[in-house]
């Protein structure tokens, strides 16, 4: 056989060239969400069907679905951010509550959103915030999970079929429940995220099931937007009599906006977020989320009768076994709640709208006994008290919150606001002022003793107080002064017994009393000094003595 052959190898050499090679510097081509694979505006039978199929919710004998969001039954105020960026930057109070999000992170975080739910089957619903037009805005919500186009379709307002022809959006939530973000490369604090970009107006949400955080995103966006239009964001329920005069009710979440807002003898304008314009009043929203634990047909009906009609959707409701509702329990969250459109309830105004308030009550969930059912505020006692935003923070409502606790949060819901709070404080007593609006401290909290100790202040009576002070039946009503407080006591309500409205005389040993209320009264003061350089020296006498 003849010798093989050797094979040289050959290394190739380059070509020498005079020319570089030119670098690529522009930016890539931001992904756009794929709008032609959306399920947009699905009725709300359909999405029925999709929820259903979808295996997110269960069925209810009843009528409505109910959707498990756990492990999050709550809000997650810890996850929640506000890009730092120009248009917005020096108007935001930066701090724990508004945490400072990087722009750049912001926009990689968008375009993984926005790839996730590309690869996803979604769902898109096209919708209003604030019912009167000249402050009207278009949202857009996108979401992996059809259940939550019902929730919105419940809580926004609901554009006419030649509105959508033309939908622009102004504002766009971008909803991934199920994506979790990850902590080192996308600048977050967990896999959960609630990121809001005032300027290019988009809100990124994940990594978390609870329905609550795309309403609440949209209300801090516009408690934003709204004053600088000049126009009040307001955390508060409201309602009318057929004399046209209309009430505010402001407090946190369980203190009972919905509950006392939702009167059958008076005309139901929104459970929750309001703005006040030169104008008037108007609903930001379209719909009501009430709390459902432990409720009765008997104590809260026009609520009860809401939650157990075709299209309300339940979260974290106990079903049992035959598919009927088990309101008493807590075995998934105290936090149970129904969203439904607000025309459930047998009284609603259908504008969404009034005129301006005569009266306005500060809603405080005691958690320690102290104050007085009912009381009278002054103006300066008014500024005091709303900046102070005293209540109980109600189990359930965050999460780690397993039994009430007392804070404060100014102005009945500093979680959701953007500027200082004295902004919108100062916005308050102008209006309070212009329109000489009578101003109700209630606490629908604890009499007797504090948690524990003493009993939740029955719903008859604090409803009984709210319909005598908004009716105007107390204005001539002579008071008593508190002690500790100040506060100026009426001395009767029709029908509430005259000793529970001092609380001091139904406490068993008074002595503790004293001492519950010295405490308290400490708690406010300390609070206070956050505001004592800008309130006026009227203000910062208004507190506890």
């Amino acid at each position: 056989m003849p010798p093989k052959k050797k094979i040289a190898k050959r290394i190739a050499k380059p070509k020498k060239t005079s020319k570089k090679r030119k670098v690529s510097t522009r930016p890539t081509k931001p992904a756009s969400l794929n709008l032609l694979k959306a399920y947009s505006n699905l009725t709300v039978a359909e999405i029925y069907e999709h929820s259903i199929r979808n295996g997110s919710v269960q069925m209810t004998a009843p009528g409505p679905f109910n959707a498990v969001t756990t492990p999050h039954t709550g809000r997650s105020p810890l996850d929640k951010f506000i890009v730092r960026e120009p248009s917005s930057e020096a108007d935001v109070q930066w701090g724990k509550i508004n945490q400072p999000f990087d722009e750049d992170k912001f926009d990689a975080l968008h375009q993984k959103v926005i790839a996730y739910l590309n690869k996803k089957k979604f769902y898109t619903r096209d919708l209003f915030a604030c019912a009167d037009p000249s402050y009207r805005m278009p949202v857009r919500f996108v979401s992996e999970a059809p259940w939550y186009m019902t929730f919105l379709h419940n809580m926004f307002i609901r554009p006419k079929p030649e509105e959508l022809a033309n939908f622009e959006p102004e504002f766009t939530v971008l909803h991934a429940p199920e994506m979790q973000a990850d902590p080192k490369k996308d600048g977050t604090r967990s896999g959960t995220f609630i990121v809001l970009h005032l300027g290019k107006k988009i809100a990124l949400i994940g990594g978390t099931r609870y329905a609550g955080e795309l309403k609440k995103s949209i209300f801090t966006a516009l408690n934003y937007l709204l004053p600088k239009q000049g126009v009040l964001s307001m955390h508060c329920s409201a309602n009318k009599g057929e004399d046209g005069r209309t009430a505010l009710f402001f407090g946190l979440s369980g203190t009972g906006k919905t509950t006392l807002s939702a009167d059958i003898t008076r005309a139901l304008i929104g459970d929750d977020e309001h703005g006040w314009s030169d104008n008037g009043v108007f609903n930001l929203e379209g719909g009501c989320y009430a709390k459902m634990i432990k409720l009765s047909g008997e104590n809260e009906p026009d609520i009860y009768n809401a939650a157990h009609r075709f299209g309300t959707v339940l979260e974290n409701v106990v079903v049992n076994p035959d598919r009927t509702l088990n309101l008493d329990s807590d075995a998934i969250t105290e936090n149970t709640r129904a969203a439904y459109p607000i025309y459930f309830n047998a009284n609603t105004d259908p504008d969404g709208m009034a005129g301006h308030p005569n009266n306005i009550v500060f809603l405080s969930a005691d958690a320690w006994g102290v104050l007085p059912p009912i009381a009278k505020l002054t103006p300066e006692q008014a500024m005091y008290y709303f900046l102070s935003g005293y209540t109980a923070k109600l189990a359930g409502t965050e999460r780690g919150v397993t039994e009430p606790q007392a804070t404060f949060s100014a102005c009945f819901g500093e979680v959701f606001m953007v500027w200082d709070p004295n902004v919108y404080a100062e916005m308050l007593a102008k209006k309070i002022s212009q329109h000489s609006a009578h101003v109700w401290l209630v606490n629908t909290g604890w009499s007797g003793g504090p948690y524990g100790v003493g009993k939740r202040m029955k719903l008859p009576y604090t409803r009984a107080m709210v319909r005598a002070a908004v009716a105007g039946k107390l204005d001539a009503v002579p008071t008593q002064t508190e002690p500790v407080f100040g506060l100026a006591v009426p001395t009767a309500v029709p029908d509430v017994p005259s000793e529970v409205l001092m609380p001091r005389g139904i406490w068993a040993a008074p002595a503790a009393y004293d001492k519950q209320a010295a405490e308290l009264a400490a708690r406010f003061r300390e609070n206070f000094k956050r505001f004592e350089g800008k309130a006026s020296a009227a203000v910062n006498a208004a507190g506890p003595r």
